[in-house]
């Protein structure tokens, strides 16, 4: 393992994350054009299709489930079709307000699922680190009002963005066990494969009630979700994961709704507020104070 390690995963996880930020966007855009279930198979199909054409050129072994299949079958349960379906459907319900205060709470949750799934130290300095992530999170998704917060109104979509943030947790417990022993590429390439099936039947129920509309920005738009967020982002984590772990992984998980402002910047000509940048450098802060010694390591 070379020395450097720990940086680049974090880099990785970082790209992960402004990746997701812009499916986040896509994902609340696209509620009204295609449902959770066929969003989420539509994007995975592509994805596969993608992650076979490149796995096929891993070693035998690494194109084999052999005896982690029940693990890769977690994986694929999880992260490929739970998170998605769940977080999709959350959407619709609530506002991407709440859904990026929720999931503010990702290292967290992710870091407790963590030690108690692997016996991952859950440090003092990592729940510091997360509380002041959570609170830069509040400062950029409220415009830096504590009324703003106060009217939030939460309901059943907010319950489902939190079963995703849960959901996430477990993939990524699944994934550091899984990728001890093969690449991060082998680990998302049979994983996605194994969630396929699943995701066709709960798109083919789903389809009859909400049909897709269907446009070029439409398609280009899955097909974006389907190649970046998807195979680029997943591949990233993973990697990222299969470094560090999923508690030091998951210390840059609140980079998301800060990316996810800076979309709003640049793409949407969205102002750049005070709120946003007092924000984002606490978020940026508690991720650093997390990992702080790996960063220092040499």
């Amino acid at each position: 393992m070379t020395r450097n390690t720990p940086r680049v995963a974090y880099a990785l996880v970082n790209l992960a994350a402004l990746l997701w930020a812009s499916n986040f966007a896509l994902g609340r855009l696209l509620r009204d054009d295609i449902g959770s279930f066929t969003l989420t198979a539509a994007r995975f199909t592509i994805a596969a299709v993608i992650l076979t054409i490149v796995g096929l050129r891993l070693p035998l072994e690494e194109r084999k489930l052999g005896r982690q299949w029940l693990p890769i079958l977690g994986m694929g349960l999880t992260g490929v079709f739970g998170f998605g379906s769940l977080l999709y459907s959350g959407l619709r319900y609530t506002t991407a307000t709440n859904g990026s205060l929720i999931h503010g709470t990702g290292p967290l949750i992710i870091g407790l699922v963590a030690a108690l799934t692997l016996g991952e130290r859950f440090t003092r300095r990592a729940v510091v680190g997360g509380v002041i992530s959570l609170v830069g999170v509040a400062i950029v998704v409220s415009g830096g009002s504590l009324a703003a917060l106060a009217r939030q109104q939460y309901n059943v979509g907010d319950l489902l963005v939190l079963a995703s943030v849960v959901d996430w947790g477990i993939y990524s417990a699944l994934t550091r066990v899984v990728t001890r022993s093969r690449s991060a590429l082998s680990a998302t390439w049979l994983s996605t494969c194994l969630a396929l099936p699943v995701l066709w039947v709960a798109a083919a129920w789903e389809l009859p009630a909400r049909p897709v509309t269907m446009s070029w920005p439409v398609l280009l738009a899955v097909l974006y979700i389907g190649v970046a967020p998807s195979v680029v982002a997943y591949l990233a984590w993973n990697e990222g994961v299969r470094r560090v772990g999923p508690a030091k992984a998951t210390a840059f998980f609140n980079m998301l709704p800060f990316f996810g402002a800076l979309i709003g910047v640049l793409w949407l000509g969205e102002p750049f507020s005070l709120a946003q940048l007092l924000g984002g450098g606490l978020i940026i802060a508690g991720s650093l104070i997390t990992v702080w010694t790996d960063l220092r390591s040499k």
